[in-house]
C-alpha cells in the first residue's frame, strides 16, 4: 500500500466531524431531546429519518463514548489512513458505521417484535465503524497476508475464523447499553475487507534505469 500528500488527516477530519456533530447534538438538546433524536439517532422505520443513517456514525451519547470512539479512531484508523486515500478512508468509515448502524437497528427491532416487548432502542456512535478499522487492520496487515500466501486456506474456513473472531470480538466487549450488533457487524465487515485488501492503493513502480 502507498499513501498520499496530506497522510493522516482522514483521522483529524474525521475527530472534528465528532467534535462538531457533538457541539450541534448539545444545541438542539436544549430546544427539544426529540429534535435532537430526530437529526442524529438512528431509529426504525429507518424511511422516515434516512439522514440518520450517515449523522448517527458521527453522533454520541455523551463525553466518555465521544472519547472512547476516538481513542479507537486514532488507534485503529492512523495506521490505515496512513497507508490509502483520504477519500477511501472517508467512504470506508461511513459505509460501514452505516451498515453496522442498519443492522443493529434492523435485527434489535424483529427481535422485539418476536419477543413482543416494546419497540427497539434507537442507535449512534461510530462504534460500528471502529470496530470495521480493527478488523480491517487485524486482516489487512502485512505479517497476516505473508501467513494467508504460505497456508491455503478454504473461503469457507476463512469465513468461519472471522464469524468466531467477531463473536469471540463482541462478547469481550460487552457491556450494558452497547450495540453487540453493531460491534459484530463492523468487525467482521472490517475482517472480510482487510483480507480483500479493500482499501489498498495500487503502486506506480518506475521503470529502473542506469544513472549516466
Amino acid at each position: 500500500m502507498s499513501s498520499d500528500p496530506g497522510t493522516g488527516s482522514p483521522i483529524l477530519e474525521t475527530l472534528a466531524l465528532f467534535t462538531i456533530v457533538f457541539v450541534l447534538q448539545a444545541i438542539t438538546s436544549l430546544f427539544s431531546m426529540a429534535m435532537m433524536a430526530g437529526l442524529f439517532v438512528l431509529e426504525v422505520p429507518i424511511e422516515n429519518q434516512p439522514w440518520t443513517i450517515v449523522t448517527s456514525v458521527y453522533a454520541h451519547a455523551g463525553v466518555g463514548h465521544l472519547l472512547s470512539n476516538s481513542i479507537g479512531l486514532v488507534l485503529f484508523g492512523w495506521p490505515i489512513a496512513r497507508a490509502t486515500t483520504r477519500v477511501r478512508f472517508h467512504t470506508f468509515f461511513i459505509t460501514m458505521g452505516a451498515i453496522a448502524g442498519v443492522s443493529q437497528v434492523v435485527i434489535t427491532s424483529a427481535l422485539a417484535s418476536l419477543a413482543g416487548s416494546g419497540g427497539a432502542a434507537g442507535v449512534l456512535g461510530a462504534s460500528g465503524a471502529v470496530f470495521a478499522l480493527m478488523g480491517y487492520l487485524l486482516a489487512g496487515n502485512r505479517l497476516s497476508d505473508g501467513l494467508a500466501s504460505r497456508i491455503q486456506v478454504p473461503l469457507w474456513m476463512t469465513l468461519v475464523v472471522f464469524l468466531v473472531l467477531a463473536g469471540a470480538t463482541t462478547i469481550l466487549t460487552a457491556a450494558p447499553q452497547v450495540a453487540l450488533i453493531a460491534h459484530f457487524t463492523g468487525f467482521f465487515l472490517g475482517l472480510v475487507a482487510g483480507r480483500a485488501g479493500l482499501l489498498e492503493v495500487s503502486r506506480t513502480r518506475q521503470p529502473t534505469g542506469r544513472a549516466a
